[in-house]
């Protein structure tokens, strides 16, 4: 069996070792060109002027290309609205307007002083508050109802309204932005490319220089590192050099440094929340009513399923009998926001699990209670606001399960005791879940194909169009390879993604990479295997692969998988929206200091439900990892703008991620068995993003902490929770307490 089995990554010697190749490792090649990108000085404005005639002269300068050299200068994943070259209007600072080509990259920064670009700014608007009272929205969505909330909260014993407040998050993937680009004959391209999309990759590009489909091959080998960044925002990268390439039929590389990368690409979509819910003497939540704005920047991109996927997910693990969720999108001058692991749920489930805390505080409570209270039931109150069954839900046995294995109850006691001495620090505890649903939203999306080649040495060539970024899902589909034909792992090669083998590919994103594809790959590996079943089925498995070559029966096979029961109505915002949910609890302790903000993670417990995992060390990998970088979203991870909107915090000196001085002492990580999850492959449930969500423990272990100084009042604590926050909330909140 290979399924179920901790077989290393496939890459880990590899990237240990330096030894795995990424676009940049490709060498260089007869004629090969850099393009370089030359980008706006102002967020918002008209482009008057632009001289590079000085800049022509330069000896290390081919040409320079602006957008009008494309043959459609306009992209969009879901609106094509977004110009891959902006002329004549910006609409956000360091947007793309010129292309470079040049012989040495070194000579870019030189060659970029040679070039005048003259502006008329145009009024910006960068705040969401602001684009709300000037109507500026690229997409409103349609609203979830459910119940009578207006009357119900009326009638609620107990009401609470606020506002919660999210920031942004880099990326910060260690591969930056980066593809290459080679003219082949008949006026071919093939691109390779750091991308989560293949596809759209191959799409962009025949669109941006005019070609066909067919004449495009996008080619992914792997990424480092995508975290949605790459999803949507590779594309227009290849596009730039595929330009290069075509106009002077020349290898073209763009690589961005990772500066250059932060200040263009786009973030994670910062979030403003306004809500008022209503919950009985016990905590029981009675109704929610809330509405979500997020800002996400200048174009569309795919901002509508962001917001969707937060208005998904904003009840969190938690049942709320009435509900209207209502949610909008705002057009700003700031940089286009993409997806980013969670796309949009931890941003609306944040919002539920400052709820809960908030609830607590009011009531005198422990925050676990209020959560189990209102956590979602296995027979009633298991439907969603949005109409869709909890099947198989696993949530309150989670909640239970953990609080004893942490100690809950003893630590909580013990971090009281702590809190009486008046150390100058405080400590709090608290209890998260998430309850994420897999999918992706826009249905079409829930297919992938794959093509298993065996060859006469009994050795295997998979293809599909999943994208390997580092989260192992080429290993896992070796293993289901291996599992079904029952041969060691190491004889399954997975390979490079690309276009003319996986056509109409959807993106590695949504969790889903090993869900679709790994049903695809199953689905082929099984028809081979039916096939080969009626020969002598005692020869090894060389041999018999031997004899049905021999026997003239195929060695391969190509298979098409789409996920079933999917019927989510836009319309009327109800239906089945996920095929299941992952389900996962996690309980941080944190110690937090009065007097300079500094906030530390003491220890954190983790349990989930992953269904029948098909290798349980790449998804504790998948857990840790994931759970780290939501805790550097919501404590250190700040986007620092200028007034102009310049982005301050571009490089590793301003922009602060976890490093390995941040990980909790203590981090313990487990999973339940269960084999129920029989919608998806091998039984096993995606681990990808859940495991984010998790790391909003911190945050609201934060804000208890916090609260002990401050007894009954609620903590008015937005993210990130920076030591500087930290420090001015405890100053403010002690000013106001002795007014």
């Amino acid at each position: 069996m290979s399924v179920g089995e901790n077989i290393p990554h496939d890459s880990a010697v590899g990237h240990a070792t330096g030894q795995s190749s990424f676009i940049d490792d490709r060498p260089e090649v007869q004629g090969e060109v850099f393009v370089g990108i030359v980008t706006s000085p102002v967020a918002h404005g008209k482009i008057k002027k632009i001289d590079f005639q000085e800049a022509l002269q330069h000896p290390d300068v081919l040409a320079i290309f602006r957008g009008r050299d494309f043959h459609k200068n306009v992209w969009g994943t879901i609106v094509e609205e977004q110009p891959l070259l902006a002329d004549p209007i910006v609409s956000y600072m360091d947007e793309p307007v010129l292309l470079i080509a040049v012989k040495d990259r070194q000579s870019l920064p030189a060659v970029r002083r040679l070039i005048k670009i003259e502006m008329e700014e145009i009024p910006s608007i960068f705040t969401i508050d602001e684009a709300v009272a000037a109507k500026k929205f690229s997409y409103v969505a349609n609203p979830f109802v459910q119940g009578n909330v207006i009357e119900t909260l009326q009638k609620s014993p107990h009401r609470l309204n606020g506002v919660f407040e999210c920031g942004g998050q880099e990326h910060f993937y260690l591969e930056n932005q980066a593809a290459i680009v080679y003219p082949l004959e008949n006026g071919q391209l093939e691109i390779h490319s750091s991308s989560q999309h293949p596809t759209e990759t191959q799409h962009l590009v025949a669109h941006a220089v005019g070609l066909r489909y067919c004449d495009v091959v996008s080619v992914v080998k792997r990424l480092g590192g995508g975290f949605g960044g790459k999803e949507s925002q590779a594309a227009p990268f290849a596009a730039y050099a595929a330009l290069v390439a075509t106009k002077l039929k020349k290898p073209a590389r763009c690589v961005l440094s990772k500066d250059e990368d932060m200040k263009i690409t786009g973030k994670r979509h910062p979030f403003k929340i306004h809500y008022e819910v209503g919950f009985d003497d016990q905590g029981l939540l009675i109704a929610l009513r809330a509405q979500l704005y997020s800002d996400g920047g200048a174009y569309t991109d795919l901002s509508p399923s962001i917001l969707e996927r937060a208005m998904f997910h904003l009840d969190g693990a938690y049942h709320i009998p009435n509900v209207e969720i209502k949610a909008a999108c705002c057009r700003t001058n700031n940089h286009s926001n993409t997806a980013f692991r969670g796309f949009g749920a931890p941003q609306g489930n944040m919002a539920m699990e400052s709820i809960m805390e908030d609830i607590a505080i009011y009531l005198k409570k422990d925050s676990f209670d209020i959560r189990r209270a209102n956590c979602y039931g296995t027979h009633q109150r298991n439907v969603t606001p949005y109409g869709q069954c909890v099947e198989n839900n696993q949530l309150p046995f989670l909640f239970d399960e953990l609080y004893k294995i942490s100690d809950y109850e003893k630590r909580s006691r013990e971090i009281q005791a702590f809190n009486l001495e008046y150390s100058g620090k405080v400590r709090g505890l608290s209890m998260t879940a998430t309850k994420f649903g897999i999918a992706f939203t826009a249905r079409f999306l829930n297919q992938a194909n794959a093509l298993v080649n065996v060859h006469v040495d009994g050795t295997v060539q998979v293809s599909t169009g999943a994208t390997e970024m580092g989260q192992g899902v080429n290993t896992k589909l070796a293993q289901i390879v291996a599992d079904t034909f029952g041969i060691p792992s190491n004889m399954v090669r997975v390979m490079p993604t690309s276009t003319e083998k996986n056509h109409n590919t959807s993106p590695t994103a949504a969790s889903s990479g090993a869900d679709l594809n790994g049903a695809a790959v199953l689905e082929a590996a099984s028809r081979i295997k039916q096939r080969l079943q009626g020969l002598d089925t005692k020869l090894s498995w060389t041999d018999l692969v031997k004899k049905a070559y021999l026997e003239r029966i195929s060695l391969g096979e190509y298979a098409h998988y789409k996920t079933p029961g999917l019927d989510f109505d836009k319309n009327v915002g109800k239906g089945k929206a996920f095929n299941y949910f992952t389900m996962g609890t996690a309980v941080t302790e944190v110690e937090v200091d009065e007097y300079t903000g500094e906030s530390k993670v003491l220890r954190v417990d983790i349990l989930m439900d992953i269904g029948r995992s098909i290798n349980p060390g790449i998804d504790k990998g998948q857990v840790t990892g994931a759970f780290a970088q939501a805790m550097g979203w919501v404590t250190t991870e700040k986007l620092v703008y200028d007034q102009k909107r310049h982005l301050l915090s571009h490089s590793p000196t301003t922009y602060k991620i976890p490093s390995v001085q941040d990980t909790p002492p203590v981090l313990n990580v487990a999973f339940i068995e269960n084999h129920t999850n029989t919608v998806n492959v091998h039984a096993s449930k995606a681990v990808g993003e859940p495991p984010f969500v998790l790391g909003l423990s911190v945050w609201t272990a934060i804000k208890r902490a916090i609260g002990v100084r401050f007894s009954g009042k609620i903590i008015p604590l937005q993210s990130p929770a920076t030591g500087e926050q930290i420090l001015g909330l405890f100053k403010k909140m002690s000013s106001d307490s002795h007014k």
